[in-house]
């Protein structure tokens, strides 16, 4: 795993397949999405190199169910004793009460599937002890108020984090940078792409200056702009 410093109070964790986000403020931490099963222990690691203990992240948002998001979910917050938090809609997965929805895949997507599963663990991930539920418009307490916004398309649960105060946003898979160039681009492997659309276009009216999205890099500085010609290279 990576962990690269985006700003003063944001890092990235890089796993081999996906990403998260660990914010930093004085009352604790907060972690966005939690990568693959297997997880828990490289993301203690990262926030004991950081200078904070495993304990000092009071929550575990997660943007959507799928393994390389909520996989390591359920491990750090035994080792951390941090809330789970996700989605009404999708916070049944991520329980283990129900299996979630496949994508509807795209022919093109197919390939690109397969390659990303083969680095995948093998085996059940953890399931969280508890997991509370998000609606649309609920704010959490950190980066000066965070936003939950839902944004169905990628999965009926997904949600994005907005920090009006910071000008962050975070997507999780409702938007990517593409691996080759960086070009940002809405989310694949989704449940309902003609959703996912419309709330790529949502993102974008928010006017965030910082987008960190599920896979790809984070853009830093004019995200609007980035998101804006996303939505007009793929919104019908």
């Amino acid at each position: 795993m990576d962990l690269v410093e985006l700003l003063p109070r944001l890092s990235l964790l890089r796993f081999p397949v996906g990403q998260a986000y660990l914010w930093r403020d004085e009352a604790g931490l907060t972690l966005i999405d939690a990568g693959t099963s297997g997880s828990g222990r490289s993301i203690a690691e990262a926030v004991s190199a950081l200078g904070h203990a495993p304990g000092d992240v009071r929550r575990i948002v997660l943007t959507h169910f799928h393994e390389d998001h909520a996989g390591g979910a359920g491990e750090f917050a035994a080792l951390s004793g941090a809330e789970v938090l996700a989605h009404r809609l999708d916070a049944p997965f991520v329980r283990g009460e129900l299996a979630g929805p496949p994508p509807r895949f795209e022919e093109w997507e197919l390939p690109i599937h397969a390659e990303a599963a083969q680095h995948l663990p093998e085996g059940t991930p953890v399931t969280p002890s508890a997991v509370t539920d998000l609606s649309e418009g609920d704010e959490l307490d950190f980066g000066g108020g965070a936003r939950v916004l839902h944004v169905p398309g990628h999965t009926d649960g997904s949600i994005a984090l907005f920090l009006p105060e910071e000008g962050v946003l975070f997507t999780g898979d409702t938007v990517a940078a593409s691996p080759v160039d960086g070009t940002v681009m809405p989310g694949v492997f989704n449940l309902d792409r003609p959703r996912l659309l419309d709330s790529v276009l949502r993102l974008a009216d928010l006017e965030p200056e910082v987008a960190c999205f599920g896979h790809g890099a984070p853009v830093l500085g004019r995200a609007a702009a980035a998101l804006r010609r996303a939505t007009a290279a793929s919104h019908p």
